[in-house]
């Protein structure tokens, strides 16, 4: 069964018809990793890691981010699909698929609240006006607003914020940094404070982020093809994240702080506070995009029915913004680790179901030449969620969090990889089990 549930497709494919310009979506793209938690993230690199390890800490993250961005955008474009209704399909089933919209929601939720509280905080430091929660409630309730309206306002708050918001850098960064020796600042062997492990910030980078990367399918689907999407992941990728990181590390040598987006409002007054009020909508948009898409697949899956996209919006809206008038900016970084741990099994198995195993490929295929959905999918695939909660186990245990107060390798890859093998062992050992190549668990409509 398929069909239209307004303008976004949120339980249906997205048609030729519909599809955007490489640019419209690798601006919405860049503007998702330039913002206010990247400076805020290369700041805390570069407080806790020399320049050169930063750089590494940067470009290990990224290539995780890049390889989950384009294997997962890739599918959802070829197919038209969102990532949760996509782990329909891809390994989860119908229960699965709900809770993965459910986690998503959720996190982007608490990204929505984190990216307010950034907003508020600089918002009153730059103004002495009003107060932090204020603040927090204009912002929260404006962008609920412009996101009610969907995806084609993504696209013109990105325009408009991206641009402005890497002006305001670059002149923040020229301001801040005069007088200073660039090169002294690169070969320095000692971080600006307390040394970070490799590990920790290598998950950071790609904790931080790895929500953005598993949620590509949000926009990917409305592109092309999916060369487009590997250009529009590896831009968008290295020069939001690289590019905004190194500044913000460079930044954070010189002053010697971690404290670098409160100096960059100072310095830039109302105007970086106007800029920044357009990185706020540019960036909490997308989250809000990304968060009701999954709360419509989670209803969806549990009441057997549509909910219009718009009043979800609204629920999160109202929600996010309360979350960051009471403090949640103050658990910044256990959030990316927490995220860096539990989003990434999701990509992990639906990879390997989709290209690896394809088990639905061929329904898809028929399906898809019909501008369709399949009619049924699986009720509950029991190994997807051993293999999901034993990788989240995995990756706790070998981070910071885990017994041994100290990370591992990196979590975030390690989490990633398990669910991946773990998914793949499961699967193939109970399709020998009954001898047969690939196998299915109870299947029921997609939509009753």
């Amino acid at each position: 069964m398929a069909g239209n549930s307004g303008e976004d497709f949120s339980l249906a494919r997205v048609p030729l018809s519909a599809r955007r310009p490489f640019f419209e979506v690798l601006i919405i793209r860049i503007g998702a990793l330039a913002c206010v938690s990247q400076v805020m993230l290369g700041a805390a690199l570069g407080y806790g890691l020399t320049f050169w390890e930063a750089f590494w800490a940067t470009i290990f993250g990224s290539v995780i981010l890049q390889v989950v961005s384009w294997a997962l955008g890739a599918a959802a474009c070829s197919e038209g699909l969102s990532i949760s209704l996509l782990s329909r399909w891809a390994g989860f089933g119908k229960i699965g698929s709900a809770l993965i919209g459910g986690a998503i929601a959720i996190s982007l939720m608490g990204w929505f609240g984190v990216q307010n509280g950034f907003f508020a905080d600089g918002m009153f430091k730059a103004t002495g006006i009003l107060s932090t929660p204020i603040w927090a409630i204009i912002t929260g309730l404006a962008v609920t607003v412009i996101t009610v309206y969907g995806y084609r306002f993504l696209s013109i708050t990105a325009n408009i914020s991206t641009p402005l918001f890497l002006l305001a850098l670059v002149w923040a960064t020229v301001s801040l940094m005069s007088g200073q020796d660039i090169g002294v600042l690169m070969s320095s062997t000692q971080p600006a404070g307390p040394h970070m492990s490799m590990p920790a910030a290598i998950t950071m980078v790609a904790g931080g982020f790895i929500i953005a990367a598993i949620t590509t399918p949000d926009i990917s689907r409305f592109m092309k093809g999916p060369k487009d999407v590997f250009w529009m992941t590896l831009i968008g990728t290295f020069f939001g994240e690289l590019l905004v990181n190194m500044i913000s590390v460079l930044m954070s040598l010189a002053l010697r702080t971690s404290e670098v987006f409160d100096l960059m409002m100072t310095l830039t007054g109302l105007l970086g506070a106007s800029i920044v009020i357009f990185a706020t909508i540019k960036m909490n948009d997308i989250n809000l995009y990304s968060s009701s898409l999954g709360f419509s697949t989670l209803l969806n899956a549990i009441f057997n029915r549509r909910f219009d996209r718009r009043y979800l919006t609204w629920g999160i809206g109202i929600f996010g913004t309360i979350a960051s008038v009471l403090g949640i900016l103050d658990h910044f970084i256990g959030f990316l680790i927490y995220l860096g741990i539990a989003i990434p099994p999701v990509a992990g198995i639906i990879v390997v179901d989709y290209y690896v195993l394809k088990r639905d490929r061929a329904e898809l295929a028929v399906t898809r030449a019909k501008g369709l959905l399949p009619e049924t999918c699986e009720l509950l695939n029991p190994v997807t969620l051993v293999a999901w909660i034993l990788a989240v186990l995995v990756g706790l245990f070998t981070s910071s969090l885990g017994p041994f107060g100290a990370d591992i390798g990196v979590p975030a890859l390690n989490s990633l990889l398990i669910s991946a093998l773990l998914y793949w062992l499961g699967m193939r050992f109970y399709a020998r089990g009954r001898d047969k190549d690939a196998v299915h668990f109870r299947k029921v409509k997609y939509m009753d």
